[in-house]
């Protein structure tokens, strides 16, 4: 249930009212404070509230019953897009276009911190690349683990670009204390033990759409990141499995923009994993972006005929130099601002 206090209400009205509201009817209330209006969410068992007798009070402006199940990631709760700003430059949300870039799996040292140096000297302001790799056959290269995430780093302090990798399991928290974006792929996406146990980080997680989940699953997989305490949570795109086989997935273009009016977070898109295939990788991106997405996860690689994992989506630098004046052509038309592309550039 939404709650909209009239204007001018005082930070002590509000926590009269929801005290009273939490007293009388047992439930959880969280007030969002807006430049015009006060919000107030109510967490819990709603159906014994009585509607009439909340409209009738004087502060209330208007009640409304909100019928999804996800309370934090809705737009009811909280109109306005969130942003998240992790310095430097580096922004997805509220206008700004984030782009992550990368190899799929850290290879070296060399690799890494080459690929590090190009993306950002193209405009990208994040970093991402696989320590921990899932693998549909046990027989694939795993990743490099706890050196993996070493290697990030020290890419990280070469060219101070936030770093996004993925985490497969719970006990592996620990060695991702230092990490600035943790990713839970498509394949842990309703993984919940590890879901609530990174909603009591103070972490950003991008949470990855898994390949044949529906919007509502997706957002109620972020409700139980935010439910635990951590509404720093991005949505990502990346696919879904469908009967087409041409491409590795189907990107779902239409799952941006219906996201994005459910939801106050940022969305961001694959269309790496999305196609499979690097020459669909810039039409993919471009039709993202004009669906309203926030950011893009995009893989590139300084060798990709001789990469270790997803060689042929791979984009290589001059390829992503190109996309990436393309966005920047792009952007501004459609509004956004691209994060941390003009620090890149100086």
């Amino acid at each position: 249930m939404i709650i909209v206090l009239k204007h001018g209400v005082t930070a002590q009205d509000v926590e009269q009212f929801s005290a009273s509201i939490t007293e009388q009817y047992a439930v959880k209330v969280n007030a969002w404070y807006g430049e015009y209006s006060v919000v107030l969410g109510l967490l819990g068992d709603t159906s014994v509230v009585d509607l009439e007798a909340v409209a009738a009070q004087n502060i209330v402006a208007s009640v409304k019953r909100v019928q999804e199940p996800y309370k934090k990631a809705s737009r009811h709760f909280h109109p306005e897009d969130s942003l998240l700003n992790l310095g430097g430059g580096a922004r997805i949300g509220g206008g700004a276009l984030g782009v992550i870039a990368g190899p799929c799996s850290v290879e070296s040292e060399e690799q890494i911190v080459d690929v590090a140096r190009r993306v950002k000297a193209a405009g990208a302001s994040f970093l991402r690349g696989g320590a921990f790799k899932p693998r549909t056959s046990p027989y694939a290269f795993q990743g490099l683990r706890a050196q993996g995430l070493e290697l990030l780093r020290k890419a990280r302090q070469t060219t101070g670009l936030p770093i996004v990798t993925e985490i497969m399991a719970a006990n592996h928290l620990a060695l991702f204390e230092d990490v600035d974006v943790i990713q839970v792929g498509a394949r842990n996406m309703q993984n919940f033990e590890l879901l609530k146990e990174l909603g009591k980080m103070d972490k950003p997680i991008l949470l990855k759409r898994g390949l044949a989940n529906t919007i509502e699953e997706l957002l109620m997989s972020a409700e139980y990141i935010m439910a635990a305490g951590n509404e720093r949570v991005i949505l990502c795109e990346r696919g879904i499995r469908t009967f087409e086989t041409m491409t590795r997935n189907t990107l779902d273009v239409s799952a941006i923009p219906l996201l994005k009016e459910q939801s106050h977070l940022p969305v961001v898109v694959d269309p790496s994993h999305a196609s499979g295939m690097a020459r669909l990788v810039e039409p993919l991106s471009m039709a993202a972006i004009a669906a309203g997405a926030d950011g893009l996860i995009i893989e590139v690689h300084n060798d990709p005929p001789h990469a270790l994992c997803d060689g042929p989506q791979s984009l290589t630098p001059p390829q992503f130099d190109a996309l990436m004046e393309k966005i920047r052509r792009v952007a501004p038309v459609l509004g956004r601002t691209l994060s941390g592309a003009g620090e890149a550039r100086e």
